[in-house]
């Protein structure tokens, strides 16, 4: 990639390039979902080394760490990476980045966890910091802020939770109507409740998440609402930022292993994207290998996995862990290029093992909801068959709140 090339959409099918003012998640020319590629971050008009980019994120870090300004956010801190176009802008004075300072999650260490898991050294990078509750805020400030700049009536999504009351609160903060689309009888009231009082519209679907998607897809046509599930390109970019900060937290040193939860596989793509763009600009040495963990009842991925990918599966989901309750994952084909590209590896854990490991969390004074726990569960079931060594160096992505998920305490 040229370092003068301009930021633009890029289907990795048939390589079809848009601007990022077309608002699309497809591929006109084939239907496979487009991805956001990037030049190299830029000062002044030069492309910076890896060296450069580092001490720019970092000094930027130092500057605005306490002052409330957009770079303050833990995803617009690495603007020349998500949204360049906007990174002279007068931001002080601008309402063009619709942000509520997410990010900046804390990357605990607890031994009970570690020891746990197998690990001697598990951090814990804590998603469930941010405003509402669940890393989605972090796609959720990119995908609304282009939203507004492209002129789009409202923001619509399909959700098992999270990502409706995100949806729902980022779309009040920019001043955009918003509609959400539910499995009915399939959310915690927890999540349902945030995206009510947010103010957004919320219709119930006869059918599971992956249907909720499909009538989504049509209604953002109809309405001319721009989808921002994790399909949105603009989602990825601001999901891959839990990666650039966790290893900014690391002063850049790569961990051996990072293990997240796994459902519709937009993180599972979103990390590979940033692992694959840090180290192509020389801010990273090496890769750390990605572990994608699915709940046992909804684990197409993981079944693909062992099957060397050679075929795509699709599940009607049950588990325990609403949050990765999805049968057929929309980010697939962007998924297998994460676990490829990082040498990675994909397993599911059973409700037991998420409900077994979440006690373990929740009583180290961390807590997370299931679904957050099967990233720690991956890492034990992996340590046991001797994937992941003793020895090595993980984090362990924790996705959601503790108190996002109540109904299993009922």
């Amino acid at each position: 990639m040229s370092n003068n090339e301009s930021m633009h959409f890029l289907c990795s099918n048939c390589n079809s390039t848009y601007s990022i003012d077309t608002r699309i998640v497809h591929c006109i020319n084939c239907g496979s979902l487009v991805e956001i590629r990037q030049p190299q971050p830029q000062l002044n008009g030069r492309a910076l080394s890896g060296t450069e980019i580092r001490e720019h994120w970092d000094a930027r870090l130092r500057k605005y760490a306490s002052k409330p300004h957009p770079y303050s956010s833990g995803v617009w801190r690495f603007i020349e990476a998500i949204y360049p176009e906007l990174a002279h802008t007068n931001h002080s004075e601008s309402e063009e980045i619709v942000t509520q300072l997410e990010g900046n999650t804390p990357l605990l260490y607890h031994r009970s966890v570690s020891d746990w898991a197998g690990v001697s050294d598990l951090r814990i990078k804590h998603e469930g910091h941010n405003p509402t509750g669940s890393f989605k805020d972090r796609g959720m400030t990119v995908a609304v802020t282009a939203a507004k700049l492209n002129g789009a009536n409202g923001v619509i999504c399909a959700s098992t939770g999270n990502t409706s009351s995100s949806l729902a609160s980022y779309a009040g903060t920019a001043g955009l109507k918003s509609t959400v689309l539910i499995p009915h009888g399939n959310i915690s009231k927890g999540k349902l409740a945030q995206t009510v009082a947010y103010g957004a519209s919320v219709e119930q679907v006869d059918g599971n998440f992956d249907e909720c998607l499909r009538q989504a897809q049509k209604l953002s046509v109809k309405l001319n609402y721009q989808l921002v599930n994790s399909l949105n390109p603009f989602r990825l970019e601001g999901q891959k930022t839990i990666v650039y900060e966790l290893l900014q937290q690391l002063n850049w040193d790569a961990p051996d292993w990072i293990a997240l939860p796994a459902g519709n596989l937009g993180n599972t793509a979103a990390f590979g994207k940033a692992l694959r763009e840090l180290h192509e600009w020389g801010v990273i040495e090496r890769l750390p290998r990605l572990l994608a963990v699915q709940a046992a009842g909804a684990s197409p991925f993981a079944q693909s996995f062992e099957g060397g990918f050679t075929e795509r599966f699709a599940v009607e989901p049950e588990t325990i862990a609403t949050a990765i309750r999805i049968g057929d994952p929309a980010s697939y084909d962007r998924a297998v290029r994460s676990i490829r590209e990082t040498n990675g590896y994909v397993t599911s854990v059973s409700d037991d093992e998420i409900l077994a490991t979440k006690k373990v969390i929740d009583e180290s004074g961390i807590g997370c909801e299931p679904a957050s726990a099967a990233s720690v569960a991956g890492v034990k079931k992996l340590r046991s068959m001797g994937v992941i060594k003793s020895t090595e160096r993980v984090v362990s992505v924790l996705t959601g709140h503790i108190l996002k998920d109540l109904d299993m305490f009922q």
